[in-house]
């Protein structure tokens, strides 16, 4: 995108918002900017993951390991800036933290149902 079709963007936006107070004007300009530079910075991330799915890396797992790290990455990005988790309080975080405790004791209770087969169970 050009710095023209940008500033056409942000004013189109700014155009739309003309209720807003006179101050207000370059706060919206700020966050639209900000919004536009996550939005390149998850479009290079995308172009990366995809770049790295062509790249053998002598093992299957090691690419599902670049390609979650990746992922890891664009999510934060998602949830810190469009979710405006960035600028929460302590208490999202402490809940963040269980989700991803609990999410985490999930997956390891289905991984270790995998070794607990029943005698005579037939497996394929």
């Amino acid at each position: 995108m050009t710095a023209q079709a940008h500033d056409n963007v942000t004013l189109q936006i700014v155009g739309q918002a003309s209720r807003l107070p006179n101050g207000d004007h370059e706060v919206l300009k700020q966050h639209v900017r900000r919004y536009l530079y996550v939005f390149y910075a998850l479009l290079f991330g995308t172009l990366i993951t995809v770049g790295a799915s062509y790249i053998p890396f002598g093992n299957h797992a090691i690419n599902v390991a670049v390609a979650l790290f990746i992922a890891c990455g664009k999510a934060s990005l998602v949830a810190g800036f469009f979710m405006h988790l960035i600028s929460e309080r302590k208490l999202i975080y402490g809940l963040l933290g269980f989700t991803v405790i609990f999410f985490l004791g999930l997956m390891f209770l289905t991984v270790y149902s995998y070794a607990d087969f029943p005698p005579l169970t037939v497996t394929h």
